[in-house]
């Protein structure tokens, strides 16, 4: 029986589907490094190394984990190849930062003001998108949410998000193009106060040509919200797409120079074999990975789990 019987079968179904190319990819190469092998060597975990590194979860991460399994081959003086899967589905659960969010995570406790969420991440990301499902998450759990459009250098996003506001039912506070991205923070925030909302979400401009201005940009819309709500924003949220790989390492490498993320939504992993990339980000940046997105459905956007991350990758025990 597994060990995870207790969340939906639905969502187990989504999370095995929206994963088999990164366990078809990873697993059928790992498959071929042990074929013909009785036990874990030198020539194995070489390898190991070779695919993990190829399956972008990172150099860095993967002499993590190469190393841990040394030490216990050491230790234990004897492993057989049968016995490599149990071990790396360990090491790599041991490695992704906990998450203590869970399908709960859209019941926020009680507070006398709205919970901020302020969005980040390059354009083409899925970041309006991503915004839009966790709205109506939100919305579905009984919230009441706002949305702030101010990425105002993209006439695109701003409609996007309306349209997005359309479909949840919820209102989007905008400007015209061009306008100052931290008014628009500012105008949303009051708005949702003085309306007794529970949840702001912003979403940010996704420019990383200049970090400096990216930078400054994004520490202005934190500072000016404060004025409103003095430990906004609750949450900053990178949002990263799954299937670019390691593009997806120097994203994360940039947004945490330039703004305190604190969690991390990763996109499109049903359409890519680069799974892997989930594994290395959340250890090397030492973030959780509150979101994972698994297709184009508002339900196919999943409030992540490690244990059921990685049992999906390596099949039930």
């Amino acid at each position: 029986m597994g060990i995870f019987n207790f969340f939906s079968k639905e969502k187990k179904k989504t999370l095995d589907q929206g994963l088999s190319k990164t366990k078809e990819s990873v697993f059928s190469k790992i498959a071929r490094v042990v074929a013909g092998k009785s036990k874990v060597d030198d020539d194995v975990l070489d390898d190991l190394e070779e695919v993990l590194i190829t399956s972008d979860v990172g150099v860095d991460t993967t002499l993590k984990i190469i190393e841990r399994i040394e030490n216990r081959v050491s230790k234990d003086k004897y492993v057989n190849t049968k016995e490599l899967n149990a071990i790396l589905r360990e090491e790599i659960a041991s490695l992704l930062i906990e998450n203590k969010a869970s399908d709960a995570a859209f019941d926020l406790p009680q507070r006398d003001t709205p919970y901020v969420i302020m969005v980040v991440g390059v354009n083409g990301v899925g970041k309006t998108t991503t915004i839009g499902k966790i709205a109506a998450k939100f919305k579905a759990a009984g919230k009441s949410v706002y949305l702030g459009a101010a990425d105002t250098f993209r006439a695109a996003a701003v409609e996007q998000l309306e349209i997005w506001g359309e479909r949840v039912g919820v209102p989007v506070i905008k400007q015209k193009m061009g306008s100052d991205p931290a008014s628009v923070a500012f105008d949303t925030l009051s708005s949702a106060v003085a309306n007794h909302a529970d949840v702001v979400i912003i979403d940010t401009a996704g420019r990383l040509h200049n970090k400096i201005n990216l930078m400054n940009e994004l520490t202005k819309i934190k500072n000016v919200m404060k004025k409103i709500i003095p430990d906004a924003p609750s949450e900053v949220l990178l949002v990263l797409d799954g299937s670019t790989g390691q593009n997806a390492f120097e994203q994360a490498k940039q947004f945490t120079l330039a703004t305190e993320v604190n969690s991390l939504a990763i996109t499109k992993l049903d359409g890519t074999a680069k799974g892997g990339v989930v594994i290395g980000i959340s250890d090397q940046f030492q973030i959780p990975v509150k979101y994972i997105g698994l297709g184009e459905g508002i339900d196919d956007l999943q409030v992540f789990n490690k244990e059921e991350f990685v049992d999906s990758l390596f099949g039930e025990q």
